[in-house]
């Protein structure tokens, strides 16, 4: 299957987020960047400007274009995730400024779940901290396939090459035994705008790109003729007017990879094959459709397909199961226990589940697991055991980010309880799939 540069060039989009310890600066990194790359409108900045002079600062507070909540402003650290949406002659980008505090590292994985590429800002005064190593290690657990050093402040310790290297030695040797694929330090000053989108004047004994340079640059994560695709079915389209009297499609956004038309295909859970006899985009047939493109499949044969069915090319169709294990972050305010009946929404697909075990809880400051935690609070990082009432096509986490990733809700109210990145998913058998399910007193099946 080929995909021509041409189609590929719509996925010239790179996400990437920022993450650093409390005053190292990401805040004005952000700011900078948007600034100097000229993104930012002109009543923005005036107001930045209005703010920067109300707090009795003579040049502009670059920060207060991302710290956007009024606790955000009044404390002066970033809170929530801000995104950010600009472009360049080169590339299209979503920014997603998360932030420092040991207390929001759920907010970080929201903002680097979807990211290809993490800025990792350490003060050039401090080093590598404990909440980097947090940094790091959330990144290496998301999988996030690009990692920027940016050691900041440099004009704090005189632009020194030393301390930089020194610096960028540490993390870069710690992010590898953590398994980061790709680690590229760059010195900068987010103040004065030093390697940011310029070349520094005060740092000639450094010869590599610019943060705007490497995000320009480096190559996108996606190589979408690689990926496993996948196809979950979010509507089923039947107009039964008199000009489509027969017509049947199935509307979504693919997941990964792409298809085509006469392809074998396998609809999961339920394991019914069929041919797509047709992709329809934007009111167009075409021959073949890839992520993250929205289309409707129409398939060869009248087969059983709704919502929250998957459909996936037959020679390469994920096995079913309805046991699952997994690492999770948990975001909500009441904990997570050993035991809990939760939903779990896996792409279009939302089925009961039981919380079976939690084997052990994560400490990010060591890497070192916990056994037996009983229950993961806010912020923990743990692997959990899951039985669903229901089976799910899920591919391990390491393979698709985006079908390998669900959400554990609380069935009563509706809450987020946990982010999930499937793992060795125990691989159910037929029989175990299509076996009579039991019933609790409570209509929980399982």
């Amino acid at each position: 299957m080929t995909i021509t540069t041409e189609q590929l060039s719509a996925t010239t989009l790179l996400r990437f987020a920022t993450a650093g310890s409390v005053d190292d600066g990401k805040s004005t990194l952000v700011g900078r960047l948007l600034h100097d790359s000229k993104s930012i409108l002109t009543d923005q900045l005036e107001a930045v400007e209005s703010a920067s002079r109300n707090r009795g600062q003579d040049t502009p507070d670059l920060a207060l274009l991302t710290d956007g909540l009024r606790a955000e402003r009044e404390q002066g650290i970033t809170i929530d995730v801000a995104y950010r949406y600009f472009a360049t002659a080169r590339r299209r980008f979503i920014l997603a400024d998360t932030p420092g505090h040991v207390q929001y590292t759920r907010n970080m994985v929201t903002g680097a779940s979807t990211a290809e590429l993490a800025v990792v800002l350490v003060d050039a005064r401090n080093g590598v901290v404990e909440q980097t190593r947090r940094h790091a290690a959330v990144a290496a657990l998301l999988r996030v396939p690009h990692v920027v050093l940016a050691v900041n402040k440099m004009d704090l310790v005189d632009f020194a090459e030393p301390v930089f290297a020194e610096i960028a030695k540490e993390f870069t040797a710690y992010a590898a035994s953590l398994g980061v694929p790709e680690i590229t330090a760059i010195p900068i000053s987010a103040l004065t705008g030093d390697n940011v989108v310029e070349p520094s004047a005060h740092m000639d004994w450094y010869g590599g790109p610019t943060v705007l340079e490497h995000l320009e640059t480096v190559p996108a994560s996606h190589d979408l003729t690689a990926c496993h695709a996948r196809f979950p079915v979010q509507y089923v389209i039947r107009p039964q007017t008199a000009e489509h009297p027969d017509y049947r499609g199935y509307a979504g956004q693919i997941a990964a990879g792409a298809f085509r038309v006469g392809e074998a295909v396998t609809v999961l859970p339920s394991g019914l094959t069929s041919t797509i006899a047709g992709i329809d985009a934007l009111g167009e047939s075409v021959d073949i459709a890839w992520a993250p493109q929205s289309v409707t499949i129409r398939l060869a044969d009248d087969i059983d397909v709704s919502r929250g069915d998957l459909i996936a090319p037959s020679s390469d169709a994920p096995a079913p199961t309805q046991d699952v294990e997994a690492t999770v972050c948990h975001v909500a305010d009441q904990p997570l226990s050993v035991g809990q009946r939760v939903l779990l929404k896996h792409t279009t697909r939302t089925v009961k589940a039981i919380v079976k075990d939690i084997p052990s809880r994560l400490t990010l400051d060591d890497l070192s697991q916990h056994p037996n935690p009983g229950k993961l609070v806010a912020n923990d990082i743990g692997r959990v055991v899951v039985r669903t009432a229901e089976p799910l096509a899920l591919d391990a986490y390491a393979d698709s980010r985006r079908t390998g990733s669900f959400l554990l809700i609380d069935p009563a109210d509706g809450t987020t309880l946990s982010a999930g990145m499937a793992g060795d998913a125990f691989a159910a058998t037929a029989e175990q799939v299509h076996e009579t399910v039991q019933h609790d007193e409570e209509g929980w099946d399982f």
